[in-house]
């Protein structure tokens, strides 16, 4: 396999072993993302928490300084007011009822977030055992159970990313594409980790970030030195 062979080679143009500083770790990702497509490069802090206990949650929402290089599809679900504001807003779907029904009925999903105001969250409740297993269902926390929905959808089309813990304690972020370069990258790379420290549990004990890794979609990870929490 061509993929496979480039995968290989990466690996051995670095030491996997060793942490590198945050300019030259970006630089080894970049050289590394031989793809032909602009590759996503992500970001995977693993953290001294447990995510199996409430209090030790690690879950919020930032718009990156450069953006993310992808925009998103936006879903909302209001009326009145809310949804013409929506729609000046430049949401690509803007609907009430019959938004819920062709997601129930044509199991339609051509969208990447769903944004909805407090009232019209009973009614997509109803559909949230859809909603919820694709990470598409509103959540107050991420911003997009809003009455201030035009606002939403601006932060999403600018590039808000949500970050929160999975089960093996680990945040998985995109911090932009190959083609934003050293600069734009390192950027997003700091806003991203300075969000992270800055939402520490008070219950966390000991070490807080435990390792910072990056790596292009196609590519290896770099370990990242970083020693601010």
């Amino acid at each position: 396999m061509k993929l496979a062979k480039k995968y290989l080679e990466s690996i051995k143009s670095y030491d996997r072993s060793k942490s590198y500083d945050l300019g030259e770790a970006v630089k080894l990702v970049l050289d590394t993302a031989k793809a032909k497509f602009d590759e996503t490069i992500e970001l995977h802090v693993r953290l001294g928490v447990d995510p199996r206990q409430a209090d030790q949650q690690v879950r919020g929402v930032l718009v990156l300084p450069n953006g993310t290089g992808k925009t998103k599809k936006v879903l909302v679900v209001a009326k009145g007011e809310r949804a013409d504001a929506a729609q000046a807003a430049g949401a690509d779907y803007v609907g009430a009822e019959e938004m819920i029904q062709r997601i129930q009925k044509d199991n339609w999903f051509d969208f990447d977030v769903m944004i909805t105001t407090p009232d019209m969250m009973g009614m997509v409740g109803r559909i949230g055992r859809i909603l919820g297993p694709k990470g598409l269902m509103p959540n107050p926390k991420s911003g997009t159970v809003t009455m201030d929905v035009a606002r939403a959808v601006k932060e999403v089309k600018a590039g808000k990313v949500e970050y929160r813990l999975d089960k093996t304690a680990i945040i998985h972020c995109p911090i932009g594409k190959k083609s934003f370069g050293t600069e734009k990258l390192t950027e997003n790379f700091n806003a991203l980790m300075d969000a992270i420290v800055k939402a520490k549990p008070a219950a966390a004990k000991g070490q807080y970030i435990k390792s910072v890794t990056l790596s292009a979609t196609m590519g290896p990870g770099v370990k990242v030195t970083y020693n601010k929490g």
